[in-house]
């Protein structure tokens, strides 16, 4: 249970201190950008068996591979793209928070 709250706590928790912190005058667009990144869970509906407890999404599902996390990187340092490359990045850090955890 703990980690369940831990790991949607930083979903959910992450993006919002960063919108109120670094967006003050449009926090609230910010935070809804930045959880639309949660699109890149779509990947794990490729999985069989599409959910397991204990798998580590990091490097296992192709949107939260080595190479994707390196283009999420990368698009935080383009203004368009910024706060969307934000929530997918607080997303992977969410996710590998549970790996450890794991």
């Amino acid at each position: 249970m703990l980690q369940f709250c831990i790991h949607y706590g930083l979903h959910f928790g992450l993006p919002l201190l960063v919108a109120i912190f670094f967006f003050k005058n449009y926090w609230v667009k910010a935070y809804v950008i930045m959880l639309l990144a949660f699109v890149i869970d779509l990947d794990h509906l490729l999985a069989n068996p599409i959910f397991q407890p204990n798998r580590c999404s990091i490097n296992f599902h192709p949107l939260h591979s080595y190479y994707a996390i390196g283009i999420y990187l990368l698009m935080l340092f383009f203004k368009k793209t910024r706060l969307f490359g934000m929530g997918l990045v607080a997303h992977i850090i969410s996710d590998t928070v549970d790996c450890w955890l794991m």
